[in-house]
C-alpha cells in the first residue's frame, strides 16, 4: 500500500498518480489534500511520513508545489528518508543507495507524462543492500 498526500499545488498531480497507480493496481491510501484549495503542506506530509514509519504503508508519495517544502516536513519524522526527485536516474539512485521510503514531486515543476515515469521507477526499484549502502543508511539513523 502507498500512502499519498499533497498541498494545493501538488493536487492535480496527486490526481495523475492515483490514477495511474489505479491502472497499475497499485494500492493507496489518499491522506489528502482533497482540493485545489489553498492548505499547508505540513498537514500532509506528516500523516504520510507516520503511515510510512508506522508500517501502515510501504512507501509514500508526496506531492507540493515544488516538492521541497513538503519532502522538509516529511524527512522531520525519525524512520523517513524522503527524497525530492525530478528524473528517472535519482528516482533509481535514491532506492538503490539510500532506501528511500517516501518520494517526492513537484506539481508546478514536473509534467505528468514524466512525474509518472519517476513513480514507476521509484516503485518498481529495489534497495541494493549493498553494505556501504545500509552503513550510510546507519549514520542517517543514528
Amino acid at each position: 500500500m502507498i500512502a499519498i498526500g499533497s498541498d494545493h499545488g501538488g493536487y492535480l498531480l496527486k490526481q495523475a498518480v492515483m490514477k495511474h497507480l489505479d491502472e497499475r493496481g497499485i494500492e493507496y491510501k489518499d491522506f489528502g489534500c482533497y482540493s485545489d484549495a489553498s492548505c499547508d503542506y505540513p498537514d500532509y506530509a506528516r500523516p504520510v511520513a507516520n503511515a510510512v514509519v508506522g508500517g501502515e504503508c510501504e512507501f509514500g508519495i508526496l506531492i507540493c508545489g515544488t516538492g521541497i517544502g513538503i519532502s522538509i516536513a516529511a524527512n522531520k519524522i525519525k524512520g523517513v528518508r524522503a527524497a525530492l526527485c525530478t528524473d528517472c536516474f535519482c528516482a533509481e539512485a535514491t532506492r538503490l543507495h539510500n532506501n528511500a521510503n517516501i518520494l517526492a514531486l513537484g506539481g508546478r515543476v514536473v509534467g505528468d507524462g514524466l512525474a509518472l515515469k519517476i513513480v514507476d521507477t521509484f516503485l518498481d526499484t529495489p534497495f541494493s543492500a549493498e553494505e556501504r549502502h545500509i552503513r550510510r543508511i546507519n549514520k542517517i539513523e543514528d
